[in-house]
């Protein structure tokens, strides 16, 4: 749409000075309150199906009812919108929705802010600094909450048919309990699926208030509920009764312990000295060709480190069952599984935008804003570099699944 000269000098006639166009009473202002007044009386007729100032159908009993006064707020300041009403008052505008205080893109800069991890009072500190803008704290709460139907959807989704790998891992979060009303280290857990072509997708995340195995297994069982049928390997870090779980929803899946974790776990019982030669010690087991090689690496590894550091060896050992699992991959497939670069990513985006917060208030407060931390990873882009040759080698090793 063009607006014609004509019109423009006709609009401008009266404007001598800058105030005259941009002040509080200026001409784009009351342009823009007579064009969304325009429109909302359009919506208004395209609601009731008769134009105004004319007879609505005999049988019709739903009319205008004149107009009710609302105040938005923008950048350039506060506006008042005349909102035309029905008699039943079944009208609902899409351009100014009920419950909407703002007409600018204020809401997407303060959900931006909260994003980044700043607290409620420096989201209020930076949009006075930067915009002249002063916002109440119940504004912020409001706009933030509005992210919760978000993640409501977002975890309701439905799933991909299959997700060859799914990593599963958990970050602690401190978090007020509700009851107690103490801060306390919470679990949040996170599916992290990798889907047939390569592309990492976080299928959900859940605040654990009782860890264990009924909980795991409501995990899975919202996987399966989301339409995710079949799960090649699942990666977990060794918590206790979580293979359970997973073979109680996925039958067929390979439950594999993350390398990864269970290296860093032995290296902690290390002193700063010995870390690096026992982490060299400790490769010679996950690198082996297949599991027998294996298991003579870990029984070497027990004769020369066993009397300093007694309790490495016999965690491997009772995670072995997971550990064995690994060996029956290729190359390409095992370099995904134990680098973990996917959940690793993934956690370091969570942990910079948490880590500005001492403890959340609620649940709520935590999961809104790791979903956010969550939707910036996967706005980047997150294809796993190797997937090429781990995929030729699912085709083989997983045929019928796979290509299903």
């Amino acid at each position: 749409m063009t607006i014609s000269n004509k019109i423009l000098d006709e609009l401008l006639s009266g404007v001598d000075r800058p105030d005259d166009l941009l002040g509080d009473t200026g001409l784009m202002k009351e342009l823009k309150v007579r064009l969304m007044e325009r429109m909302l009386g359009a919506e208004m007729t395209e609601h009731l199906g008769y134009e105004p100032n004319t007879e609505p159908p005999s049988q019709q009993i739903n009319r205008r009812n004149g107009t009710s006064r609302k105040t938005l707020k923008g950048n350039d300041g506060a506006v008042p919108i005349d909102i035309p009403r029905d008699r039943d008052g079944s009208f609902a505008p899409k351009l100014i929705p009920k419950g909407q205080t703002r007409i600018d893109g204020m809401d997407d800069k303060i959900i931006g802010l909260y994003a980044a991890g700043l607290s409620t009072r420096d989201i209020r500190a930076h949009l006075e600094e930067v915009y002249g803008f002063r916002v109440s704290a119940d504004l912020i709460s409001r706009v933030t909450d509005a992210v919760l139907d978000e993640v409501n959807d977002w975890q309701n989704r439905a799933l991909d048919r299959i997700y060859p790998i799914v990593f599963l891992d958990a970050l602690r979060v401190k978090i007020r309990d509700a009851e107690s009303r103490q801060v306390k280290n919470k679990a949040v857990y996170l599916a992290l699926g990798v889907n047939s072509d390569g592309e990492r997708e976080v299928l959900g995340l859940w605040v654990a208030n009782a860890e264990g195995a009924k909980f795991w297994l409501s995990i899975m069982n919202n996987l399966r509920n989301r339409g995710l049928e079949d799960i090649l390997i699942a990666v977990v870090d060794g918590l206790k009764g979580f293979p359970e779980a997973i073979h109680a929803a996925y039958p067929d899946t390979t439950v594999q312990t993350c390398i990864l974790h269970l290296v860093r776990q032995s290296l902690r019982f290390c002193s700063w000295k010995d870390r690096k030669i026992v982490g060299k010690a400790l490769k010679q087991i996950y690198q082996a060709a297949d599991d027998q090689a294996a298991e003579k690496a870990l029984a070497d590894f027990e004769d020369e480190w066993g009397g300093k550091y007694p309790s490495i060896a016999p965690a491997w050992r009772r995670a072995w069952q997971e550990v064995i699992p690994f060996f029956a991959f290729p190359p390409a497939v095992r370099k995904i599984i134990y680098t973990t670069n996917a959940i690793e990513s993934l956690n370091r985006v969570i942990r910079k935008t948490t880590k500005t917060r001492g403890s959340f208030p609620t649940d709520d407060a935590a999961m809104k804003l790791i979903y956010l931390a969550i939707r910036n990873f996967e706005k980047k882009g997150s294809a796993v570099r190797e997937w090429v040759d781990a995929r030729n080698q699912f085709a083989i090793l997983y045929h019928e699944r796979f290509n299903k």
